[in-house]
């Protein structure tokens, strides 16, 4: 079984010492390494770019760089990681943050570690995770009656980037994607990459905000773990 290679970056050592021993007893995943500050977590990135964490647990309420400040770097220089904020400074309207950044998830500190090794998982496999308050606020902010917008023809999205990005939003994995269109997985990736360029979208967060407001899907439609 491949491990999930995880990260975990807070300046509450306690937190990240209970936190990385309760990790470590799950069979799934490896916690790679853990940092005090912003500062350190890059010089570990520097040291080794070829052994990255696949998903970071970041706080954003840090000495020296916060975490918000390292979200942008991780977005610009480590595209591969998946950046799960917790914090406790959550609130609900940190939505547009989530997305803006492209942050896979958003969270509170007080979640259950159970909890956590589930939201791990989920962005792992599927790329984001959402809080059920935070799709509410989804459903609260997209009007069914906004109107699709114009797009030029070269901006229009083919049939099958439909058919992958509504798969996406029903939380498919490439895999699944390429097993249910009858596509390889290479093209499956094509496709997203096609959908990131068009839409503007960040992160597959960002993907399914843009179809749920252009009604490519229904925001009540999408499942939450």
């Amino acid at each position: 079984m491949n491990k999930i290679n995880v990260a975990l970056v807070d300046d509450d050592a306690l937190i990240v010492s209970l936190l990385s021993e309760y990790l470590k007893q799950k069979d799934e995943i490896e916690v790679l390494f853990t940092s005090n500050n912003g500062e350190e977590l890059l010089e570990v990135l520097k040291g080794d770019p070829e052994k990255l964490p696949d998903v970071l647990i970041l706080d954003l309420n840090m000495g020296g760089i916060n975490g918000a400040d390292v979200t942008k770097i991780l977005k610009s220089d480590y595209p591969s990681i998946s950046t799960v904020i917790m914090s406790s400074h959550y609130k609900k309207s940190f939505m547009g943050f989530m997305l803006k950044t492209g942050v896979a998830g958003f969270i509170p500190k007080g979640i259950s570690p159970q909890q956590l090794v589930e939201i791990i998982k989920e962005v792992d496999e599927k790329g984001y995770f959402f809080l059920p308050d935070q799709m509410d606020i989804i459903r609260e902010q997209v009007s069914a009656k906004s109107p699709q917008p114009t797009l030029d023809d070269k901006d229009l999205l083919s049939e099958r980037e439909i058919e992958v990005l509504k798969l996406i939003c029903a939380q498919k994995t490439a895999k699944e994607i390429a097993e249910q269109l009858f596509l390889s997985a290479r093209t499956v990736e094509g496709h997203k990459n096609n959908l990131f360029l068009k839409t503007g979208a960040k992160n597959i967060a960002g993907l399914v905000i843009y179809a749920i407001q252009n009604r490519i899907i229904v925001a009540d439609d999408m499942p939450i773990l």
